[in-house]
């Protein structure tokens, strides 16, 4: 069996502290790797390319979306003939995409799941506009989500995932709403909107199951639009936090294997956790693109 090319962001966690505990916890098992710190998402691409080129085809994501984020978008920029294995041990603050498979939280246990061969093909979206393009491997959304975390990368690391729940409120108080035009596949929304998430996995925002009814391995975004005006953010977003709210009238969903949003007010763009560009954005779904390992 090939080793893994494991990834490190070193500042996830308890900055100093995670190559250590990679380090021990794959030792521990047994586990073949070889391992590099990534100072930036353009660092990760050179590590996956350099890897790949030498004939590395499994990768670990050590950190927290972004980092999971950085490492597929890399993946899928490379020119394989079979789809990549990737490998998550989690160390961020967020961690929301291995959620979706009720996948260990803490570093140590996941590490348990890179032994064995069995892994579960997943689907990649792919993200474009006058920015630029990104793979998403987790969720994207655009307006007040994008907002809140501008806001939570702010906070303290240590408040984890509630930096989500109470960035939202500042958020909401300087976020601008406006009319967007939403099209997914042949069924769209026009109309007044606070927030539209493009969901491949279930979970966002620190643990809220905003998408339920997604699936990682159907070729589809989950597309949620939460129209009306911001005084509607205080029945729906409560409700959305509790897993509640695909039933609220604010609540629109739309699926299908592409969009397109566009707006009439700048909407900033995020990413699987991390701000990158805004509207007007295209989307297309990459069915079956990795192995994730399970």
């Amino acid at each position: 069996m090939s080793t893994w090319q494991v990834i490190v962001n070193p500042s996830a966690g308890k900055p100093g502290t995670v190559t250590h505990r990679v380090r021990d916890a794959l030792d521990t098992r047994r586990i073949g790797y070889e391992l590099a710190e990534s100072a930036s998402s353009t660092d990760v691409g050179r590590i996956v390319a350099e890897a790949a080129a030498g004939g590395a085809r499994r990768f670990v994501s050590v950190g927290g979306d972004g980092t999971a984020n950085a490492v597929v978008d890399a993946l899928m920029r490379q020119p394989w003939d079979q789809p990549p294995t990737l490998g998550i041990l989690p160390a961020g603050s967020g961690s929301d995409f291995i959620r979706t498979f009720g996948f260990p939280r803490d570093l140590e246990s996941a590490a348990d799941h890179l032994s064995g061969d069995e892994t579960y093909r997943v689907d990649v979206a792919h993200v474009s506009g006058p920015w630029g393009d990104r793979y998403v491997l987790n969720a994207a959304s655009a307006g007040l989500g994008a907002a809140t975390v501008a806001v939570a990368n702010k906070m303290p690391a240590r408040l984890g995932s509630l930096r989500y729940s109470i960035g939202l409120w500042p958020a909401l108080a300087r976020f601008r709403p406006g009319e967007i035009e939403v099209t997914v596949g042949a069924k769209g929304f026009t109309g007044p909107a606070l927030t539209v998430v493009f969901a491949n996995g279930q979970f966002f925002g620190g643990g809220m199951n905003v998408a339920p009814k997604a699936s990682l391995v159907d070729g589809l975004f989950e597309v949620l639009v939460f129209s009306g005006p911001k005084r509607q953010a205080f029945t729906v977003m409560p409700r959305v936090m509790r897993g509640l709210h695909m039933r609220h009238p604010a609540v629109k969903r739309l699926v299908g294997d592409s969009f397109s949003l566009r707006t009439t007010t700048p909407w900033a763009l995020e990413i699987d956790g991390e701000l990158l560009g805004g509207a007007p954005i295209d989307g297309r779904m990459v069915p079956g693109a990795i192995n994730f390992k399970i």
